[in-house]
């Protein structure tokens, strides 16, 4: 690269005592954060626990000049429509998420508010559908919606509200609707059964709906092709409903309609390298596995087994084992499109720890064309893809709005980026917001927490900028499977079957203030006092080449107690350049054999380069003699 630097030699040097390094990542308080995310983008009446302070009540009128009651529900993403199909995978995700982790989730103490976010869509799915042949699919318009650049509190945008009915049926939005319902039904069941009741029989009036009446939705609700348009079709949402409706009833109605109609609608015959909320098929795929590894495929056996082998070819196509793989950046991110790729990357993580599970839980392993990978090594993955998210990436940067030290500060988010209506009232115009705020240079007035925006490139690069909607604008259903994951992730596996029964723990107090992020800090919090070892990082110099930023890092280690130190093992997380001084063996880091000891408060240093902020250094083994 044609970079200028000297090695500096190792030395010992007497020095004082300067703070530790200390890795790894709070996903309890990033699990907080990813559901406060889904209180900013409320429709309707906010409640009066709402924890997002400013936002205010909108969309007030939703439904009224269509003669039913639409107030309620999720604004999608950075503007301010609601979109059926997005918000309905959304629900079904956060379910989902429940359902394997709740036990997780509830030990987080963060399982109350996580109902409540479920419950926010699922009352207003119930309002979408006052007619067993009836669903609105849409309120607002994306074409006007788009031309303005409005808080949701003051939009004077158009809020026409579109359905799907038999004359327009819609299969793909009446079918994944079916699910969200049915799978939050399965939450709802220990907690609320009348409720859960309820949603069961949309669910199964909503399945009815869309087998019967086939058709695409975006055909109907043509509005809707510029923004979600079904590519897919609608028949992985046909059997997406049907494995959700089995799940959540155990009737064997639906447990057959999978068997008979994997190779009529794709189940058996589609191996994918995506998941989301336009393509169902390995989620459908996963959750059949599953039915399999309990034992319940009965004479539909060989059918589910091809559903296991797409489900298997996702799974490898993710881990790079597979025949045909999917792309990853050079940090390591999955990267399936430059618009919003994050979500293909949370969802797709959401599924290789949820089958992790099921496979240990069963003692099998995964079979890859290129051989048997244990259980672990997917949801391995999986983390990796979680941590690169919350910051272990070339840029060193947190995607989670609110998370870490470095995070998007113009994020593409209408009430995010305009002062809040409670700090100045003054009316903000449709054009005169792009005038006054869209334009704007500086960081958004208000931190929209837990938002996981679209994120880097196909080369890791990012722009912080609010006019670059492809990678800084976030959306409900990047954040719904991260729940689960980042649950998973706080609270461990614990020795739980994943093929047995739901069983949902009861609810603790609700959390209702969020957990206050750590102040920044450029060098990592000191570890206990008690340890007889000291790391201590600064930048000594940084220097720009070919328009990027390096910095050089000098990193002393200090032996504080009064024994000789041997053997020490370093490690070192987030290290993306060269490194002098050490020797790497397997995943640890020690000084050169001929310094074999560290006397007593004595202290040796090793150097590294790279364009991000400091490594993460700790200690992983040590003797003392």
């Amino acid at each position: 690269m044609g970079l200028c630097f000297s090695i500096v030699p190792l030395f010992l040097v007497l020095i004082g005592m300067l703070p530790s390094a200390l890795g790894g990542h709070d996903y309890g308080q990033a699990l907080t954060k990813s559901i406060l995310f889904f209180e900013a983008q409320r429709s309707g009446y906010l409640p009066s626990k709402q924890r997002i302070q400013w936002r205010g009540n909108s969309g007030l009128s939703d439904g009224k000049i269509n003669g039913v009651d639409l107030v309620g529900g999720y604004y999608d993403a950075g503007d301010n429509v609601k979109f059926g199909l997005p918000m309905a995978f959304t629900i079904t995700m956060m379910s989902w998420s429940i359902i394997e982790y709740g036990k997780q989730m509830g030990a987080s103490g963060e399982l109350s508010n996580a109902l409540d976010a479920i419950k926010w869509g699922t009352d207003y799915l119930i309002k979408a559908h006052p007619e067993p042949n009836v669903l609105y699919g849409e309120v607002g318009d994306g074409n006007t919606d788009h031309y303005c650049w409005q808080r949701p509190e003051d939009m004077t945008t158009s809020r026409a509200a579109y359905k799907i009915d038999p004359t327009n049926p819609g299969s793909d939005l009446a079918g994944e609707t079916a699910a969200a319902m049915a799978a939050a039904s399965i939450v709802f069941r220990h907690y609320n059964p009348s409720y859960a009741n309820e949603l069961l029989e949309h669910a199964y009036q909503l399945f009815d709906f869309a087998d019967k009446y086939r058709g695409k939705y975006d055909s109907s609700i043509t509005l809707a092709q510029k923004y979600y348009r079904s590519v897919s079709g609608y028949a992985d949402e046909l059997l997406w409903a049907a494995a959700w409706l089995y799940k959540a009833s155990n009737n064997e109605y639906y447990l057959t309609y999978l068997g008979n109609n994997g190779d009529s609608l794709g189940g058996t015959g589609w191996a994918m390298t995506e998941f989301g909320w336009d393509v169902k098929y390995a989620g459908v795929q996963t959750l059949v596995a599953k039915f399999l590894m309990q034992g319940k495929g009965g004479h539909y056996t060989p059918a589910f087994e091809e559903y296991q082998q797409k489900a298997e070819y996702f799974m490898c196509s993710c881990l790079g084992k597979g025949s045909a793989n999917v792309q990853k950046t050079p940090g390591g991110l999955i990267f399936r499109q430059r618009w919003n790729n994050m979500q293909f990357v949370t969802s797709a993580s959401f599924l290789l720890a949820v089958y992790s599970d099921y496979l240990s839980s069963a003692g099998k392993s995964l079979k890859c064309a290129s051989g048997y990978v244990p259980p672990s090594e997917l949801f391995s993955f999986a983390k990796s893809q979680v941590d690169y998210i919350l910051g272990d990436n070339p840029r060193a940067t947190s995607y989670m709005v609110g998370y870490g030290n470095n995070y998007p500060q113009q994020v593409h988010h209408r009430g995010s980026s305009i002062v809040s209506f409670k700090v100045d009232p003054s009316f903000v115009s449709c054009r005169g917001g792009y005038a006054t705020w869209f334009s704007r240079k500086g960081k958004d007035p208000n931190l929209l927490t837990g938002a996981l925006v679209g994120g880097p490139d196909a080369y890791d690069n990012f722009a912080d900028q609010r006019d670059n909607y492809e990678q800084t604008e976030p959306a409900t259903y990047n954040n719904a499977p991260l729940l689960g994951l980042l649950a998973r992730l706080q609270g461990g596996h614990d020795g739980y079957n994943q093929l047995l029964p739901v069983e949902l723990p009861a609810l603790k107090p609700v959390n209702t203030k969020p957990k206050a992020a750590p102040k920044p800090e450029i060098t990592p919090a000191t570890a206990s006092s008690a340890s007889p070892i000291d790391i201590a990082q600064k930048e000594t110099t940084s220097w720009v080449a070919k328009g990027k930023t390096y910095y050089r890092y000098s990193t002393i280690v200090t032996n504080k107690s009064p024994k000789t130190l041997k053997n020490l093992k370093l490690s070192i997380s987030k290290l993306y350049g060269p490194i002098w001084g050490l020797m790497k063996s397997s995943d640890s880091y020690s000084f050169p054999a001929w310094i074999d000891s560290l006397p007593a408060g004595k202290s040796i240093e090793f150097v590294y380069i790279h364009s991000a902020s400091p490594a993460e250094v700790s200690v992983s083994s040590y003797t003392l003699v």
